[in-house]
């Protein structure tokens, strides 16, 4: 007979039922703090090995610029990996600082790829039309 389980939360905590819907094993208990009166259970951080992101513009010191959307995720995957590359169109000795998206801190190393056509995020219209054509 092949046994199968699936996972519940229950009150805060994990357990994994068999199919006869026994307990199968109780996760252990995490920490637990009261931050303004409400309790919180703590995780610890997820951490990826490597994050490859892109950025339009980089510093000498690895301090990021994104552009449209790009902005969305690459940040994060830059701070949570132990190891991060950014690849960038455009290489400048030194960007203003305010307007760093990203620390240098978080990246180890910068590679200039150039100019990216995405196939995306062209605007794009219509001809326009003539009095005609509108008729």
């Amino acid at each position: 007979m092949e046994m199968r389980s699936a996972v519940r939360m229950t009150a805060g905590r994990k357990v994994r039922y068999n199919t006869d819907g026994t307990p199968a094993e109780l996760s252990p208990p995490k920490e637990s703090r009261v931050f303004n009166g409400e309790e919180y259970i703590l995780e610890t951080a997820i951490r990826s090995d490597f994050g490859l992101i892109h950025a339009h513009k980089a510093d000498r010191k690895g301090n990021l610029v994104f552009k449209e959307t790009a902005r969305n995720f690459n940040p994060e995957a830059a701070q949570c990996a132990r190891v991060s590359v950014a690849q960038v169109e455009y290489l400048v000795d030194d960007l203003d600082p305010d307007e760093v998206h990203l620390p240098g801190i978080y990246v180890d190393r910068v590679v200039v790829v150039g100019p990216q056509e995405t196939g995306i995020e062209n605007h794009t219209t219509r001809p326009a039309q003539t009095a005609e054509e509108l008729s």
